[in-house]
């Protein structure tokens, strides 16, 4: 018999929709299977080819859910430096166009086996359960279960499964507030961003030099003269380019790339799990003083800000330091 722990990951989106949803449920699938103690499956949605092409960037269409999954595996094997051992499943799925969001169709508990039942971790809680009808779930999985939260505003709400979820996780303060529940940014980052910031600073310590890049900026573009480089697929390029010329401003907006390409070894984009990667990647972020940036604050090279003097004064003689091992 096996008797690994068995575990389910249940989220509302997949590759190659390249959301958060889709993106960090999937990292953690591998790296929990990872050494082989786990026993893990993946449980996603699979979309009508009406859906793929309102969801999906570049036109990708997938015929079944065969050439999705092998599509899935082959953009993750090129991003970890081990082969992934886990099991995917898919059940039927709708893109609601007014949440922007995929919605599960009929009893997803029915994917995994009664035996095979032990620990749930569901990521966007709200959405998994918004129409369930099934089978409670803390009656189908034995162990425990995990919801990771991302959502915010009321739209969002769980509507009652806080007594079907015996652990919220929340990935920030900002987020609502919701029984039993507590703040963890349980995401981490990719190893790669943590070896790129080792290399910066063992490169800087060797020419024995300062940091003297610039600053990559994020927040509402109030200022003038700026040049804006934008990296992404989305369904909005084009009205953004409009955008920008309607506002006199120069916009380059270029495809998507992963944020540990080279290309951002110098700069890199921070919010959200991204600045987790930032500080990974031994940068200096400089954020506002706001419930959704707690977690950042215990880093050495974050920076917190009330108004825009104590801003100005963050950016002055910014010197970033090496990780701790704790913090890597």
């Amino acid at each position: 018999m096996d008797r690994r722990q068995r575990i389910a990951i249940f989220t509302t989106a997949s590759l190659p929709w390249m959301t958060g949803t889709a993106i960090n449920p999937l990292f953690r699938a591998a790296y929990l299977a990872k050494g082989g103690d786990r026993k893990i499956t993946l449980v996603i949605p699979w979309l009508s080819l009406k859906d793929q092409k309102l969801v999906y960037p570049d036109n990708a269409m997938f015929g079944s859910p065969w050439e999705q999954e092998s599509y899935i595996g082959q953009w993750l094997e090129r991003r970890i430096a081990f082969i992934p051992d886990f099991g995917i499943c898919f059940y039927p799925g709708k893109f609601a166009v007014d949440k922007r969001s995929i919605i599960p169709v009929g009893d997803i508990l029915e994917i995994i086996p009664n035996e095979e039942a032990d620990i749930a971790i569901l990521e966007e809680p709200e959405h998994l359960t918004w129409f369930h009808h099934g089978k409670r779930w803390k009656t189908k999985f034995r162990l425990h279960i995990l919801a990771v939260d991302a959502a915010d505003g009321e739209e969002k709400s769980t509507r009652g499964e806080e007594n079907r979820i015996p652990r919220l996780s929340k990935l920030s303060a900002a987020t609502q507030d919701y029984p039993r529940s507590i703040i963890c940014n349980l995401h981490g980052v990719n190893p790669k961003f943590l070896e790129v910031g080792k290399k910066i600073f063992e490169q800087l310590q060797s020419r024995n030099r300062a940091f003297t890049k610039g600053a990559y900026y994020i927040g509402k573009m109030e200022l003038a003269g700026l040049e804006i480089d934008l990296y992404g697929n989305t369904e909005d390029s084009d009205q953004v380019k409009e955008a920008g010329n309607k506002l006199k401003l120069v916009v380059r907006v270029h495809p998507g790339r992963d944020h540990a390409d080279p290309l951002f070894h110098d700069t890199t984009d921070v919010v959200c799990t991204t600045t987790a990667e930032a500080l990974a990647m031994g940068k200096i972020v400089i954020c506002a003083n706001h419930p959704s940036n707690d977690f950042f604050k215990q880093f050495s090279n974050c920076r917190t800000y009330d108004d825009g003097n104590v801003f100005i004064e963050a950016t002055r003689n910014v010197e970033p330091v090496p990780l701790t091992d704790a913090q890597r």
